[in-house]
């Protein structure tokens, strides 16, 4: 069998080697250890949906709330045909260690619905996700729970749950209830900024990067796999600086044009056809020739373990600037460290989406709306500040990247616990 097509690794054994790795060098207490290796709370719901036929279906849905011990449960819901229970729980988990990294009070969570968004209607979807936030019940909460976008949803879904939640749970005090999720559209109370959040966040790093290695960002090239809200808009604001799309792909397949493919114009294509195959002045590649494209940085920004050992001694890159959750299974980072890639991870590189998720919770919470400038520029000091604060860390543990942004994280973690106790 192909590596290409040998199983994926179980990606919460993944995240719990990745917890076992910094662990030691954080020198994380045996009991916090023990302690994240499993989330909090699992909960999976069943629930009945109308579709536009008249017919009945049923949906699976999960949110796995991991950690709450530095601030309310936080991140997104995915809705994916893949979504299972072990999916959810790494990638709640690594959302604790992003929001710890980043000295933000929020904890990790996750949740989803396992079907394929594009085979329904949007009434459907409206459906399917008003039943499922009435499933959930108070199992979220402005100050308990508070989703989010990510795979195959977006700030009108958000829109549906918070209406939902609002006229199911908090009737009394609706519109303190606004904050019960983040990346709303802006009219329902979202934040300026937010939807280019994650996409800017990675910028900031590739920057950050080409500063210290004093690389020049123009006509510099990329290759992005993943061409959703992260991907597109990592893709539009990468190329102000210079930098030439020449390969990307997604979950119908891959195209390239060495002479650069123009970002805003395919975000354009990708909206109407709903991939980015087909388009224009670029010839279609197999995802093994995508994987060996000679290129100065790769942004992974599809699903989680798509850097395997036969991509990690494929890719001819110098820098991979992980915007999808987990994109690199754990045999893939030594070889990758072996050839010089260096690697910004994950819980790093694509954290601007919950900082500005962050930043939309407090301006809902006090009643407020910052204009983009402010939050652009929250933003940009604190990707810039963890980004050091990672660098520094490596340097000084001699360890990777992925190793001294989660040793970060669980540093945090484990004073929290140090301080409070475990009770009773």
């Amino acid at each position: 069998m192909p590596e290409s097509e040998k199983p994926k690794p179980n990606p919460y054994t993944v995240a719990l080697q990745q917890l076992d790795h910094a662990a030691l060098v954080a020198g994380t207490l045996p009991a916090v250890r023990e302690i994240l290796s499993q989330p909090k709370n699992e909960l999976i719901v069943n629930f009945p949906v109308r579709m536009d036929s008249g017919e009945y279906k049923m949906f699976k849905g999960y949110r796995v709330q991991h950690s709450n011990i530095l601030g309310p449960y936080k991140g997104g819901m995915r809705y994916h045909e893949q979504v299972s229970l072990d999916e959810v729980k790494a990638l709640a988990s690594w959302m604790t260690y992003k929001s710890a990294l980043h000295d933000i009070p929020f904890g990790g969570g996750k949740g989803g619905i396992k079907f394929t968004p594009r085979d329904h209607s949007l009434a459907e979807i409206e459906r399917i996700t008003r039943r499922f936030t009435h499933a959930l019940g108070s199992n979220i909460g402005p100050e308990y729970d508070i989703p989010a976008p990510d795979v195959g949803t977006n700030g009108q879904i958000m829109v549906w749950m918070m209406d939902t939640y609002m006229n199911v749970v908090g009737f009394s005090d609706k519109n303190a209830n606004r904050r019960v999720v983040t990346g709303k559209t802006l009219a329902s109370g979202g934040s300026f900024g937010r939807e280019t959040a994650t996409g800017q966040g990675i910028v900031h790093c590739i920057s950050e990067w080409a500063r210290d290695r004093r690389f020049d960002l123009n006509g510099s090239t990329f290759i992005v796999q993943g061409f959703g809200n992260v991907g597109s808009n990592a893709a539009k604001i990468l190329a102000r600086t210079g930098a030439s799309l020449i390969a990307v792909g997604d979950w119908k397949g891959y195209i390239a044009n060495p002479d650069g493919i123009n970002s805003f114009k395919l975000s354009e294509y990708v909206l109407k056809k709903g991939s980015v195959v087909g388009y224009p002045g670029t010839r279609s590649i197999t995802r093994p020739e995508f994987f060996a494209t000679a290129a100065d940085v790769f942004i992974p920004a599809a699903l989680e373990l798509e850097i395997g050992v036969e991509e990690a001694k494929a890719l001819n890159v110098k820098l991979i600037v992980e915007g999808a959750n987990g994109p690199t299974e754990t045999d893939a980072d030594p070889i990758l460290r072996d050839r010089k890639i260096d690697v910004i991870p994950d819980i790093l590189a694509n954290s601007g989406g919950v900082v500005v998720s962050y930043y939309e919770w407090l301006q809902n919470k006090r009643s407020e709306r910052w204009d983009l400038e402010e939050v652009e520029e929250r933003l940009a000091k604190r990707m810039k500040r963890t980004y050091l604060a990672v660098s520094e860390y490596a340097a000084a543990k001699k360890c990777d990247w992925r190793v001294a942004a989660m040793a970060i994280a669980l540093e945090r973690v484990g004073r929290a616990y140090a301080e409070r106790g475990i009770f009773p």
